[in-house]
C-alpha cells in the first residue's frame, strides 16, 4: 500500500541519532506511515527546542517499542 502523504527525507542528524542510539532497526521495523509521520512531525517544528523535543519523543518511543505518537502501539503479530 502506497503512502498518501508526501514521503519525507531522512535528515542526516536524525539518521546519526538513530545509529548512535542503536535504534535504526527499531525505526526501520515501524510501518512506513509511522516513519513518514514521525519525520514530517519533526520537520514541521518551527523552533529548535520543539524539534528536539519531538525527536526525543520519537527516540524514546522507538526504544520502548510500545507507543507511536503517545498512543499505545505494538508490532503486528505481537500480543
Amino acid at each position: 500500500m502506497a503512502l498518501q502523504r508526501p514521503i519525507q527525507p531522512m535528515p542526516p542528524d536524525i539518521q546519526d541519532r538513530l545509529q548512535a542510539l542503536g535504534l535504526r532497526d527499531a525505526y526501520d521495523a515501524r510501518p512506513p506511515y509511522q516513519r513518514n509521520d514521525y519525520l514530517a512531525w519533526i520537520a514541521r517544528a518551527k523552533r529548535t527546542e520543539t524539534r528536539e523535543k519531538r525527536l526525543t519523543q520519537m527516540l524514546e518511543e522507538l526504544a520502548a517499542g510500545t507507543h507511536y505518537m503517545k498512543m499505545a502501539w505494538r508490532p503486528h503479530g505481537k500480543s
